[in-house]
């Protein structure tokens, strides 16, 4: 019988390039051949799908040949685990199905990845919880994942998929969790690595043949950080890899952390077994920071780098740069570049030029009762007096000047301004006109209507 499969390891050698033959066929054993059955020996069930799917042709014409047009495939392999106990046989001709074979065997890939090897992480010390600021954006991610990192063996939250737009944070809260988790126990073995930098190991190991080290040496981490998992959409290679890693990993409690610019429900062109997975343990999404924790990144970033940032500038960026925490820092950069090489100090006016090629300045949101409020204190009246009845000189004019502010600066209708004063929608247009007309002919009227303005929205 081993001269039969001799004779089979001969015809794949003749009809493959030597490098393919070393990486797939050379660590095939013979094992048994019974009833028109052969059963042979491969190194994991990715092996095993990989020599069904690139090579099924070439198999079956050769067993048929040689061994007779009724044999039937059957391949034995193992689950390799910490504890070894488990062996899983699959059988069929064109596709297999699983059959239970209980039997106890040593991890095959124990030589490839020692247990107390050390490899590096990968991790940026710079990415801390110490220096992770949390808000009600990132409030659920950020105490799931100090959970992970006191107990990193916990399959509650296992695997962690954590998405949102870029730069809110997903990297430096992955990381965190990688590094408290080393901090607790230095044996564990962490590993951050971006899902292009996969994919990229993925190809060289592919190309020079080294597949089986590749997992085996992915098998072996406890925590494995893969970040930007969206990268490998539309790669169904890198993709089935990677479900036998994580499916290795799961079985055997280790921990997964998984980062993405978008939902699993949102990955088109991802394999629908492997989009279940993210699924099965929590899923966490971070928005984009709101005010308070934009204002704390500043102080932090300011106070790092030595930058001492006035309070009408940390208002004036906190209000207006809103789509993440990396613009931030840029514009705390920028504030020190120019600082340092102009020789300048940090006032609104530097930060308003930094801020011109980054974001759009907001204008600051105007509402009535600010407009109300501000009228009646540049004319010196109170301002309950608007809403009377009066009709005393100063207290119409008053009256009229907010009806017209508040149709030029907010987007309320004549209708809501008239109930807000108690006066109907025509004494709203009438009062809009008579000032308009008014700012015609009385140049302390236009002064004042301006100096409001000011007031109200800073230049």
């Amino acid at each position: 019988m081993n001269e039969k499969w001799e004779n089979c390891l001969r015809k794949f050698r003749d009809n493959l390039p030597p490098e393919q033959f070393e990486a797939w066929f050379s660590p095939i054993t013979f094992l048994n051949f019974e009833d028109d059955t052969l059963t042979v020996g491969v190194p994991s069930e990715y092996f095993k799908e990989h020599l069904e799917t690139h090579y099924l042709k070439l198999l079956g014409f050769t067993l048929r040949h040689v061994y007779g047009p009724n044999v039937k495939l059957r391949y034995k392999f193992r689950i390799v685990k910490n504890e070894p106990d488990t062996t899983v046989t699959m059988s069929g001709s064109n596709s297999s199905t699983a059959i239970s074979d209980r039997a106890r065997a040593a991890n095959p890939f124990r030589a490839a990845v020692a247990e107390d090897a050390e490899i590096d992480s990968q991790l940026n010390p710079r990415y801390n919880f110490n220096n992770y600021c949390v808000g009600e954006c990132n409030q659920l991610a950020s105490t799931i994942g100090e959970a992970i990192a006191k107990n990193p063996t916990c399959q509650t939250y296992n695997p962690l998929f954590v998405f949102g737009p870029p730069g809110v944070g997903k990297t430096h809260l992955a990381q965190a969790i990688g590094i408290a988790v080393k901090e607790r126990d230095p044996r564990r073995r962490v590993l951050y690595v971006t899902a292009r930098l996969f994919e990229s190991q993925y190809t060289a190991a592919n190309a020079r043949g080294k597949i089986n080290e590749f997992i085996a040496f992915y098998q072996g981490i406890d925590t494995l950080i893969i970040d930007d998992i969206q990268d490998f959409i539309g790669k169904p290679a890198t993709q089935r890899t990677f479900f036998h890693i994580f499916n290795h990993l799961h079985l055997n409690s280790k921990q997964l952390i998984m980062t993405s610019d978008v939902r699993p429900a949102e990955m088109d062109n991802m394999e629908e077994r492997l989009l279940s997975r993210f699924k099965w343990g929590m899923t966490c999404e971070l928005y984009r920071p709101d005010y308070m924790i934009r204002r704390e990144v500043l102080v932090r970033k300011a106070e790092q780098d030595g930058l001492d940032l006035p309070e009408e500038v940390l208002e004036l960026v906190a209000q207006n740069v809103t789509a993440s925490f990396r613009e931030l820092e840029g514009i705390v950069v920028s504030l020190m570049a120019h600082a340092t090489i102009l020789n300048r100090s940090v006032d609104v006016e530097l930060a308003k030029s930094v801020m011109a090629n980054a974001v759009k300045i907001r204008r600051k949101t105007v509402n009535f009762e600010m407009i109300a409020e501000q009228v009646s204190e540049y004319y010196n009246i109170e301002p309950d007096a608007l809403f009377t009845k009066s009709r005393k000189r100063d207290i119409s004019d008053a009256r009229q000047l907010v009806m017209y502010m508040t149709k030029k600066l907010t987007s309320l209708s004549v209708n809501a301004i008239g109930s807000r004063l108690s006066r109907t929608h025509a004494t709203v247009l009438h009062a809009v006109n008579a000032i308009e007309n008014r700012m015609a002919t009385e140049a302390k009227l236009r002064a004042d209507i301006s100096s409001i303005e000011a007031a109200l929205i800073p230049r």
